[in-house]
């Protein structure tokens, strides 16, 4: 599913990564605790739901290559972190929907987890 549909799906505005909306995305993590996003079996094609706006969530989503965050809530990254992300090249939405109905929604419409359910 491409980050403009996801978009579109939890209402969210794209302030960062206009030039990606056409990037697929495949599955979905969904975590305030970064070291649980580290944990996770991430594969390519990312998305990360959250409710942190620091720059550590964009240090870390560099790392498990994900190639977009949603923040929930209407809450908004500062000027350091969306600095951060566009050095990264990732892609930052804000969706005033919850951790839970943003995953629900994207589950619904297709996507699945970004963790290896199978261990």
């Amino acid at each position: 599913m491409k980050i403009k549909r996801i978009a579109e799906i939890l209402d969210a505005e794209v302030i960062l990564g206009q030039d990606s909306l056409d990037t697929e995305i495949e599955t979905v993590c969904s975590s305030d605790l970064m070291s649980d996003l580290l944990h996770f079996s991430t594969r390519h094609k990312s998305l990360l739901i959250t409710g942190l706006t620091n720059s550590q969530v964009v240090r870390t989503a560099d790392i498990a290559d994900i190639k977009a965050i949603v923040f929930v809530l209407n809450k908004r990254p500062d000027k350091d972190t969306v600095a951060l992300a566009k050095e990264k090249n990732i892609a930052l939405l804000v969706s005033p929907l919850s951790r839970f109905t943003a995953c629900g929604k994207l589950y619904s419409e297709g996507l699945r987890s970004c963790v290896d359910e199978n261990r």
